[in-house]
């Protein structure tokens, strides 16, 4: 399926449309995608600023999936841990993007050869409209090629 078409997937896919995420951009290459969370009544925590597990499910799926794609089949990929920091409230719209390079996948894909796991990390810093940090986020993705049986 094309980006565009799994874009419209994302941003009817419950957890993140009933979060306030949308997809904005996905790259045709799967390489960049951009991601926006705006303030809303059902994201707003009980001091008036953005629900941390909101501004953390803006970008929980984007890199395994981003990995997924651009690995393809033969590969095993999932979340295995992530952390974030809450560096300032965020009161109107926050935005993340992705970026994985070719360098990278390559990194990974040699990694992961001959059935051994990897485990890159990716760093997010999820924005304001000024481009004012809100948080900081650290992912690790498991990745390996699946056993033949």
């Amino acid at each position: 399926m094309s980006p565009k078409l799994i874009r419209s997937f994302i941003n009817f896919w419950p957890p993140l449309l009933f979060s306030g995420i949308r997809v904005k951009v996905i790259a045709k290459d799967w390489r960049y995608i951009e991601v926006e969370l705006r303030l809303r009544w059902w994201n707003r925590n009980a001091v008036g600023t953005m629900f941390g597990g909101s501004l953390y499910a803006m970008t929980d799926p984007f890199y395994p999936l981003m990995l997924q794609q651009n690995l393809g089949p033969g590969y095993l990929v999932w979340d295995k841990s992530a952390q974030i920091e809450f560096i300032a409230p965020g009161r109107d719209v926050a935005s993340a993007t992705f970026e994985l390079s070719a360098e990278k996948i390559e990194e990974i894909r040699a990694t992961a050869e001959n059935g051994r796991s990897c485990r890159p990390a990716f760093q997010v810093t999820i924005v304001d409209r000024k481009g004012k940090p809100i948080a900081e986020l650290t992912k690790v993705v498991y990745v390996r090629r699946q056993r033949t049986a």
